[in-house]
């Protein structure tokens, strides 16, 4: 391969997952240039585009939801503008499960209540996962779920139940579920617990990489004609003549300065902080928003296998969890708890007990916490009209709000899977607001940035004409697709960059630099958790890694080495404390 090869020119391969459906089939090569449009503004430049502008639509919230609705937005014709409190993803949306799923709990709960809500919830989350998919191929995979049984009744209800699942998806699902042998189920799993298994029901799902997926949606966002910024807090609201908002006032989070946006709608899509700004919109509304904790520990790789999941069917409180291979190492959870206040969230050695105590029940060999390598934590933003349930038999069925008083549009509630559904009614009643003719929704089949030319062996082509090496390339075209020759290309005129980020890791000091100038990035934990993801893998990794993305983000935004220095030790001493609060006292493992 020669030096002028173009990398987008690539078949989109056949996914035999997605059986049927159109945009599966092998396409004709893709030949655009992967590498020359679509560069992201810097935030410098897109305050500029933003201050005093206005816009048809303005989204308050940069985690799934707001990104989608932002995307939806802009390709119906309309000029849209995201705001985004702290960094992209910073929330939920990048502490999820990694499934693009239906839910199994949610058909359990169906069953067992006559739940309608939840039976809706995955129905529309078994369709969507099919779009997530294939919109963003690099991104996502399918994955085989065993269900490790020891009891016969248990074969009968988990095939049944699984079964069932399949029926609901119907031509968007993925593999039809099977039971499979105890042998089998051991050969499969060899660390599964042996003593009664009996067999295993097997079933298939989604995955994805929540961050970067998030990420990438506000960059296929922008190279729509959208503008977008993180770090921008709305503070308050302007009103025109008639008593609707006009105006959002802004406090740049990282200078202090108030600026203002303009626009004809706006919509709340800022998840757990929806009543927060329902509340600064129109004083005295109802709350709407419940809070449930979610927490994840990361493990290392040997403890589980990397090619399946496990479920894990029961738990104390009811609930299922999930044990599975995350790009290198397990990720388990997640719990479902309660809490009334957003402050002070972190992974609690009570949680990590939990957690470790329904996996080892279907290991052979029982984890400890001194191998737990990384944790993380979400709220979901649960949407409820009584107090008197709790947060588990919530559904996760969305609502889109019209404020008639301030003509806020608030999208509330929903999971990471409908998140496209959710922007399209969210749009859906802006336009209709907006009193302009319904149009239709662009991101059914909308591919993200890094999708067009991408095959799973892309790959290849990264580590031939950059030479890099394969673990390098598998994780460039992971996170960025055919896109990731723009990454490469920062190191033509700059070879240290093609240095690792840690000696030994795939992850390299390219990323950093391409975070920072492209997507946004002005943090040591924007960098390692949101746009490389080395945080959520390994503390020990990415304390690691801090230096030398400390170093790189002084160089480029001209930083004293006094205010490296303290950003440095700022970020090592949060790692540490998560660790401390967790319970796992001393230097992580790995």
């Amino acid at each position: 391969m020669n030096a002028n090869y173009n990398l987008a020119c690539y078949p989109i391969v056949q996914n035999n997952n997605l059986r049927g459906w159109p945009f599966a089939r092998v396409s004709k090569p893709y030949c655009g240039s992967a590498g020359k449009s679509g560069r992201m503004k810097t935030r410098e430049e897109s305050l500029r585009a933003v201050e005093g502008k206005t816009f048809d639509v303005c989204v308050i919230g940069g985690g799934a939801t707001g990104s989608g609705c932002a995307l939806d937005s802009q390709l119906r014709g309309l000029k849209t503008v995201q705001l985004e409190a702290e960094d992209f993803a910073s929330g939920a949306s990048s502490a999820s499960t990694k499934m693009v799923h239906g839910g199994v709990r949610y058909l359990q709960e169906a069953i067992r209540n006559f739940d309608f809500k939840e039976y809706r919830v995955l129905k529309q989350a078994l369709h969507e996962r099919v779009y997530m998919l294939q919109n963003a191929p690099f991104l996502t995979n399918t994955r085989l779920f065993l269900t490790p049984c020891y009891r016969w009744v248990d074969v009968a209800y988990f095939t049944v139940g699984l079964k069932l699942y399949d029926r609901v998806a119907g031509r968007d699902g993925l593999a039809p579920s099977i039971f499979i042998s105890r042998e089998k189920a051991l050969q499969r799993m060899p660390m599964l617990a042996s003593r009664g298994l009996v067999g295993a029901v097997v079933y298939a799902d989604g995955q994805f990489d929540d961050a970067r997926y998030n990420i990438t949606l506000i960059k296929t966002f922008t190279e729509a004609g959208g503008e977008t910024l993180n770090y921008a807090r709305v503070v308050a609201f302007e009103r025109n003549a008639e008593g609707k908002l006009s105006t959002a006032v802004i406090t740049d989070q990282l200078t202090r300065r108030d600026f203002m946006v303009h626009a004809r709608s706006f919509v709340n899509a800022t998840g757990p902080y929806a009543d927060t700004i329902r509340e600064m919109a129109t004083a005295g509304v109802p709350q709407r928003i419940r809070f449930s904790k979610g927490v994840h520990v990361v493990l290392p790789p040997e403890v589980l296998c990397d090619r399946e999941a496990m479920l894990i069917p029961r738990t104390e409180d009811g609930r299922v969890l999930f044990a599975i291979p995350w790009l290198g190492s397990v990720l388990v959870g997640t719990t479902d708890e309660e809490i009334e206040s957003l402050d002070h969230l972190h992974l609690e050695a009570e949680e990590v007990k939990y957690l470790l105590r329904h996996l080892n029940r279907y290991l052979e060999q029982p984890v400890t916490a001194d191998q737990i390598v990384s944790g993380m934590v979400g709220v979901r933003p649960l949407v409820s009209s009584s107090q008197t349930k709790s947060t588990k038999k919530i559904a996760r069925n969305h609502e889109v709000e019209l404020d008639s008083q301030s003509g806020l549009i608030s999208i509330m509630g929903g999971k990471w899977t409908t998140y496209r559904a959710m922007a399209q009614d969210t749009i859906d009643a802006v336009q209709k607001c907006l009193g302009v003719s319904l149009s239709q929704c662009q991101t059914i089949r909308y591919r993200l940035v890094g999708s067009d030319g991408y095959s799973t062996d892309y790959w290849r082509a990264l580590a031939k004409l950059y030479g890099v090496t394969e673990s390098t390339a598998r994780h460039l075209a992971g996170k960025f697709g055919t896109r990731a020759s723009n990454v490469m290309d920062l190191t033509r005129g700059n070879p240290e960059l093609a240095q690792p980020l840690v000696e030994g890791l795939a992850p390299l000091r390219a990323e950093v630099t391409f975070g920072i100038q492209d997507e946004m990035a002005v943090s040591i934990e924007d960098i390692l958790l949101r746009r490389i993801g080395l945080q959520g893998h390994s503390w020990k990794h990415a304390m690691r890694a801090a230096p030398v993305v400390a170093e790189l983000l002084a160089r480029e935004f001209g930083w004293l080495e006094s205010r490296k220095q303290d950003a440095l030790n700022q970020y090592l001493e949060k790692i540490r404390e998560l660790m401390e609060k967790a319970g796992l006292a001393g230097t992580p493992a790995n």
